[in-house]
């Protein structure tokens, strides 16, 4: 599973334990939609301990990808204000 996004692996887990827990509650005699509430409780507090891994490597590539594109505007900006070199100097100010 290298080659995969960790987002889509963070989110498959989290699928993964809602349909386990709502499966372990479906054996009771409670109400389909308390069945539904508690699954969804019990399966979020499970994957902040579970996959503590996957939110971290998710949190890495998101803010990678923020920095990147970050990166990327501000060179746009650059090339569109028709810096050529972003580290040319300022001209002097004339003094009046």
């Amino acid at each position: 599973m290298r080659n995969v996004s960790a987002a889509l692996k963070y989110t498959l887990g989290r699928i993964g334990l809602f349909v386990a827990v709502l499966a372990a509650l479906w054996l009771t005699e409670l109400d389909l939609f308390l069945k539904l509430i508690l699954a969804l409780a019990f399966s979020a507090a499970a994957s902040y301990f579970l996959l503590r891994g996957w939110r971290d490597e998710m949190a890495e590539e998101m803010a990678a990808a923020a920095e990147r594109r970050r990166a990327e505007k501000e060179r746009l900006r650059s090339a569109l204000a028709g810096d050529d070199d972003a580290e040319r100097p300022e001209p002097p100010a004339s003094s009046k």
